[in-house]
């Protein structure tokens, strides 16, 4: 922990400061900026500027760094994807652009797998797109999105996790051969697919019109996200922003979704930074941590308690610990543990999350030292 201060501005507030060993969840914060895009951020609070001419600079600078056509800046991964589902339907025609929600006389369906359905494509729908699913929820062929592709398709939206590849998804290489035949756009979620370097942009670099990355992931604030994609896809996309509405004086419908100019240029920084460290140096820093928070675990598996590392460095979050549960010896299920790691001083945040039984640790959100504190307060559960 940071110090005898640490967490006192919340205090002053009424709130309860907490430990984060869930890792970079919406719901505990996100991230914390690093000390390059805290720097960057104070720098550009001395002037103000044009923003529609700041997305364009940024989003070039970044585009650039990434390898991709164009880049914007959103406010987080989230509103790209809800800025690009609008740019799909309404184009480039403002007449379009100020009707949305209202989707009529638009192609307004989105296409999904069955089997990709997952917690953020409610951002597809939020301008009025409606999702509409093909495929099963055992298996997608090539068929099945031949089949599902009508005059209404407005885009074929994809949702890529290198890190579990499902095998009987179809594959992102057939969804763009497919779609594109037809004339229709791909778009995908890749928000936290960022490491190895080659998964950032990959998928337009692959053929895709859209994809959107989380720069809290890169060390950026949580607030602000990455769309990437063409040249044509980006400036529809600019066109819905809350810059585009007042900018040009056209409503679309981002503009309740502001990004700071301040926050504009620490996305910059950080997608800077994020391609340039060493992140040999990062990933054995953070196994280092895992391993100290392992050491201290040591000992518990006769009380119920197996600890087990995970090696894993794609995407944000590398490595990590699996704590397993057995409730016969420790008198208490996984659940329970995060129950009590919550009731302590200062509450520590895990989760069990949905359909799974174990506890994952994550160093994301954990602050140096905050790895032992951590690990003492599992340990003394148990012993």
């Amino acid at each position: 922990m940071a110090g005898s201060d640490w967490g006192d501005i919340y205090r002053e507030l009424g709130a309860k400061p907490i430990i984060n060993a869930i890792g970079s969840v919406t719901m505990l914060g996100g991230s914390s900026p690093i000390p390059e895009v805290k720097e960057a951020m104070e720098r550009a609070d001395s002037a103000y500027l044009p923003l529609m001419e700041l997305e364009e600079k940024a989003g070039q600078a970044i585009a650039d760094m990434v390898d991709v056509p164009a880049a914007y800046i959103t406010a987080g991964a989230g509103s790209a994807l809800t800025l690009a589902t609008a740019a799909l339907m309404a184009g480039d025609d403002d007449d379009k652009i100020q009707q949305l929600p209202d989707t009529s006389g638009m192609k307004n369906e989105i296409l999904i797998q069955t089997r990709q359905r997952y917690w953020y494509d409610r951002c597809l729908e939020l301008a009025g797109a409606k999702l509409v699913e093909y495929g099963s929820d055992e298996r997608t062929t090539r068929a099945d999105l031949e089949a599902a592709i009508g005059p209404n398709t407005a885009a074929v939206h994809y949702y890529a996790v290198e890190q579990d590849i499902d095998p009987n998804a179809l594959p992102l290489e057939d969804t763009i051969e497919i779609a594109h035949a037809r004339g229709v756009p791909v778009t995908v979620d890749a928000a936290g697919q960022i490491y190895p370097l080659d998964l950032f942009g990959k998928y337009i670099r692959m053929g895709a019109d859209f994809q959107c990355v989380a720069a809290k992931y890169l060390g950026a604030t949580q607030s602000v996200g990455l769309a990437l994609g063409t040249e044509d896809m980006i400036h529809k996309l600019s066109l819905q922003s809350f810059v585009g509405y007042e900018g040009r004086r056209i409503r679309g419908v981002g503009r309740p979704q502001k990004v700071d100019r301040q926050e504009m240029v620490g996305a910059v920084a950080a997608v800077r930074h994020w391609m340039t460290m060493n992140h040999e140096e990062r990933l054995a820093s953070v196994e280092a941590r895992c391993q100290t928070l392992l050491g201290i675990l040591k000992g518990t598996e006769d009380k119920g308690l197996k600890s087990v590392m995970l090696d894993n460095v794609i995407g944000h979050q590398p490595f990590g610990l699996e704590l397993s549960v057995d409730q016969g010896v420790a008198g208490m299920s996984a659940q329970q543990v995060v129950d009590k790691l919550k009731e302590g001083d200062p509450p520590i945040w895990t989760r069990v999350r949905e359909g799974e039984e174990n506890i994952v640790i994550h160093m994301f959100g954990l602050a140096e030292g905050e790895e032992v504190i951590v690990g003492e307060r599992i340990r003394d559960l148990f012993i």
